[in-house]
């Protein structure tokens, strides 16, 4: 694996987790008060875009961070609309 996979890998990985503790702490809770519904629509769509871009670049590290960032995002996109 080259240098920049690595790199990629990680930052991949990190920028994934990131939104581990927002989704666990919304599942618990359900306060979705504090939650943009602007934002988290923009960033689920423009995320969703970086995985059709993956895609067509055929890049595996892309494509498995942004099918799992939109997942996350998209549960807390849902959750913000259902129990706003």
């Amino acid at each position: 694996m080259q240098t920049t996979d690595i790199i990629g890998a990680i930052a991949a990985t990190l920028t994934t987790l990131s939104f581990m503790p927002q989704v666990l702490h919304t599942l618990r809770t359900k306060d979705v008060s504090g939650i943009s519904l602007g934002m988290y629509s923009v960033f689920t769509l423009g995320v969703s875009l970086w995985l059709v871009y993956g895609i067509m670049l055929g890049e595996l590290p892309i494509i498995v961070a942004n099918a799992i960032t939109v997942a996350l995002a998209s549960t807390i996109l849902w959750m913000k609309l259902r129990y706003r």
